[in-house]
């Protein structure tokens, strides 16, 4: 079975950006000779992660804030007694959203419901540069 694997390059803003993948993701999809086959979309990097959600505003404001709530920036993390970064609640919430996502296509489809986009999370404390990627199977 042949395997494709792309990039998808990323700029994204600091302090749990959320940014949807959709659109590039559905491209490499119908631009690869498969038809039928599995997408994987990989944030490598420990401070961000892969998901899916309905890309709507009030989502886009829920999901930092219960991620504060879930590990709250100001708090104290023994990573940060390590390294001195401060961005232990970046590694803590990236680790509770995964680092990658595989979605089914059928016929150059990906089998996304009615509402529901590809999207990464970075919950990383500075702006970044990501390069996420796109691994493809199938026939």
């Amino acid at each position: 079975m042949p395997v494709i694997t792309k990039r998808i390059h990323v700029s994204t803003k600091a302090n749990t950006d959320i940014v949807d993948l959709t659109p590039q993701v559905r491209e490499i999809v119908n631009n690869s000779p498969l038809k039928d086959g599995q997408a994987t979309v990989f944030a490598p990097g420990a401070t961000a992660g892969v998901s899916t959600v309905e890309f709507e505003p009030g989502l886009l404001q829920d999901i930092p804030e219960r991620l504060e709530a879930i590990a709250p920036s100001r708090e104290s993390y023994h990573h940060d007694m390590t390294w001195h970064d401060g961005n232990g609640h970046s590694h803590v919430r990236a680790t509770f959203i995964g680092p990658s996502l595989t979605v089914p296509f059928v016929d150059k489809t990906l089998t996304l419901g009615t509402w529901q986009q590809i999207i990464l999370i970075d919950c990383d404390v500075p702006a970044r540069q990501r390069d996420i990627v796109v691994q493809l199977i199938g026939e």
